[in-house]
């Protein structure tokens, strides 16, 4: 058998041997040395003398140097902290209440926490489990469709590995030698897209069909607004806002108004006056953040930037914005945002006047189990994509903010930190070991030619780079169905990646189709993680099959996705390119 014909008999042994059920970055090694020791064998010299140990060593250290890892165990600290220790089911009750009026509003809530919580966490296991335990019954017990509720709970679960901060798109970048930052600002609007697309999935299903997901008895709708409130209203004005404002000036009347823990304080009616400014002062600070960025931050960089120099192209650390460089800001951008500020302002005023009792209600309780963890994920990710920090200090950030926003919820225990070092380390050494196992079996596979092999097998079936693109993502999809995401990430990617050069095609766009392909492992039986997780917590009546039943359509959605991403690459590369340049 020639050297390449063995490269391949590798490529299919380790598919067999991983469905088999034996350990994937042991086989790996494995199948590397073996191979590797009937590659590099010279019948002259000693068995012991063999350059497959030497090479053993030197990838294991190659690999194991690579900065970009680094950030990993932070990443998985910070989910599993964020697991233990986070106030899931207020957040479910708030969004539930604030979608009340929506059809299927259960599974429109589900959908946003899984959202929520996998930017937080990134761990497609523990969001199903989560979900399952805090979402599954209750959607259950209003009568709504098992498959639906299946569904939702599984296709949501796993887009905590698209959006970023994730783990996924690290190893990627470590396999394909691209910028994690990059990665990161390419995936934000295909990840949210996704969620969105589900979400018009379920919203139009429900519409259609009003039974799958009947409406929620009045009690579970209700707002529970404190007795205060209605007496504060009599008082002062049905309008919140303005009767707040109003007794802020006069207090007089208010100082005669009770709670179930005595008379209002003055210092309620400002805590309160504060909770109904939030909307207000989101929308602000997030249109003065933009302005900040791409007026005044820009034309700062640019005036210190050397004459000449050039982009530099959204590097690991402290990237220098493409449009710094330019040195200017287009004249559209004022009437864009000029128009925006406008339209906002109007949306702003109208949602104020009509600000009774349950709309303040229901702020207090977004912005009690929403606002932390909102406030911690946009921090992680601002202070990566603005190149303020690298996306190992950034990772330190998330998990030191992980910790302190489990202890101020006082769910956090040392039995529980305990158990989130040691999944942490579990986790980290899973990774570290495939990435191991993966450089020793690609060095020897492409010493026998098996790379080259493929190579010369692709091109020459003389395909246009459309073709490839299909090609290359159908044997992923395909993949997806007997493998998990690391397993293809790790062994199967590096074969396609030397071909993207020869087609034209750009590495982070193809890397994010990658990504939202991989969704899909999650969800294609007969491996399909998520309906396992699920089945661990859901009751003994719902089956396997009515899971993987409800998983079938997010699998046609996430083609679809798919589609426009390749249709309207803009999707993901205008973000990266905006920020760091094409």
């Amino acid at each position: 058998m020639s050297d390449p014909a063995l490269g391949i008999l590798m490529l299919c042994l380790i598919v067999v041997t991983i469905m088999m059920g034996f350990p994937t970055a042991f086989t790996l090694m494995g199948l590397g040395i073996f191979f590797g020791f009937y590659a590099f064998y010279d019948p002259s010299q000693h068995w012991i003398d063999n350059r497959v140990f030497d090479l053993m060593v030197q990838r294991t250290y190659g690999a194991m140097t690579n900065d970009v890892l680094i950030s990993i165990p932070l990443f998985v600290l910070m989910g599993y902290v964020m697991e233990r220790g986070a106030l899931v089911d207020k957040m479910f009750y708030s969004i539930q209440l604030s979608f009340r009026k929506l059809p299927a509003s259960l599974a429109v809530a589900t959908l946003i926490v899984c959202t929520f919580w996998g930017i937080a966490s990134g761990l497609v296991g523990a969001v199903v489990v989560l979900m399952g335990v805090i979402a599954f019954n209750p959607m259950l017990r209003a009568g709504y469709d098992v498959k639906l509720a299946a569904g939702v709970i599984t296709a949501g679960g796993t887009l905590g590995i698209l959006i970023p901060p994730s783990v996924m798109i690290i190893v990627y970048a470590a396999v394909a030698g691209q910028s994690v930052v990059k990665l990161y600002a390419a995936t934000m609007f295909p990840g949210f897209f996704l969620a969105f697309l589900y979400l018009v999935y379920v919203i139009g299903w429900a519409m259609l069909s009003p039974k799958i997901a009947p409406p929620l008895p009045p009690e579970q709708t209700r707002v529970p607004v404190p007795g205060w409130m209605r007496a504060f209203q009599g008082a002062y004005s049905q309008n919140m806002f303005a009767g707040l404002a109003k007794a802020l000036v006069s207090p007089r009347r208010a100082a005669a108004i009770a709670d179930e823990d005595g008379r209002v304080s003055y210092w309620d009616l400002v805590r309160n006056f504060t909770y109904a400014l939030v909307p207000f002062m989101l929308t602000a600070g997030t249109m003065a953040l933009v302005w900040w960025y791409v007026v005044i931050h820009q034309q700062k960089t640019a005036e210190e930037l050397p004459e000449g120099l050039e982009q530099l192209g959204g590097g690991l650390s402290d990237p220098v914005p493409a449009a710094a460089a330019a040195g200017g800001v287009s004249p559209t951008f004022y009437w864009v945002f000029g128009a925006l500020c406008i339209l906002l302002g109007l949306l702003m005023a109208r949602y104020y006047s009509r600000m009774g009792a349950e709309r303040l209600q229901i702020i207090k309780l977004l912005t009690s189990s929403v606002m932390p963890l909102a406030i911690l994920s946009v921090l992680v990710l601002a202070v990566i994509l603005f190149g303020i920090t690298t996306a190992t200090e950034s990772a330190a950030v998330g998990a030191a903010g992980a910790f302190v926003l489990a202890f101020h919820a006082r769910t956090l225990d040392w039995k529980k930190i305990k158990e989130a070092v040691f999944l942490t380390a579990k986790t980290t050494a899973m990774v570290c070991w495939l990435f191991v196992g993966s450089a020793i079996f690609s060095a020897v596979f492409a010493i026998l030619g098996g790379q080259a092999l493929i190579e010369k097998w692709v091109l020459s079936m003389d395909l246009t780079p459309i073709q490839f693109m299909i090609l290359s993502q159908a044997i992923i999809f395909i993949l997806g169905w007997p493998l998990e995401w690391t397993e293809i990430i790790i062994i199967f990617v590096p074969i396609f990646l030397p071909l993207l050069k020869h087609f034209q095609i750009d590495p982070v766009l193809w890397g994010v189709l990658v990504f939202v392909n991989l969704q899909a492992a999650f969800l294609s039986p007969p491996v399909a993680m998520s309906a396992f997780y699920l089945k661990g917590v859901a009751p003994p009546h719902v089956t396997l099959n009515q899971i993987f039943g409800g998983m079938m359509p997010y699998m046609l959605i996430v083609i679809i996705c798919m589609v426009f991403l390749y249709l309207w690459p803009g999707l993901t590369l205008w973000f990266p390119n905006y920020l760091y340049g094409g």
